[in-house]
Parts: C-alpha cells; structure tokens; sequence
C-alpha cells in the first residue's frame, strides 16, 4: 500500500508542466494575465518574488517537479492559477486549444 502511494505520488509530480508565460495564468475569476497591462504588471511582481522562493522550497532547476510545485503553490497564495492546456494531465482530454 505504501508503494503504491509513493508511486501515485511520484506520478502526479512527474505531470506537472512549468507555465511560466504570462497567458498561461489567470485569475481565480478567470481573467488571463497578459490581458490587461496592470494585471500583467501583477504577474510580474508575483512570478519575481515566488522564484526565489521555489528556488528555496523546491528546487533550483526549474523543470524540476519540486520546483514547479513550489512555484505555483506560491502563484495560488497571491490569486494567480495555472491555466496551461498540460498543466495537468486530465485537461488534456477537456481543454481546447486556441
């Protein structure tokens, strides 16, 4: 049982993609990034301030999972989610690309 645990774990990190372009996030409203200049200043000023922190907490490779976790677990706490088409593995299959 554990195993299987830490391997589900493993798993899941492994599919984390690295969205750092500002269209690859929106607000919690659904409002992406880079389409207003202020909120783009936002994204700016947030994405500068969360990388040294997932350089600390995760890793210092950015395409490491642990990095890319701890970068967006730092984006969330300031109101900017991941929208990317393979941020995670399920919105390959329901989201459409444009």
């Amino acid at each position: 049982m554990k195993i299987s645990v830490a391997l589900g774990i493993a798993a899941s990190l492994l599919a984390i993609s690295a969205a750092e372009p500002p269209w690859q996030w929106q607000t919690f409203q659904g409002v992406r990034m880079d389409s207003h200049p202020l909120l783009l200043a936002r994204f700016d000023r947030t994405y500068r301030y969360c990388l040294p922190e997932a350089n600390y907490r995760g890793s210092p490779y950015p395409t490491h999972p642990w990095h890319v976790t701890a970068l967006r677990s730092c984006m969330y706490r300031f109101g900017i989610v991941d929208r990317g088409a393979y941020s995670y593995p399920a919105n390959r299959l329901f989201y459409r690309l444009y």
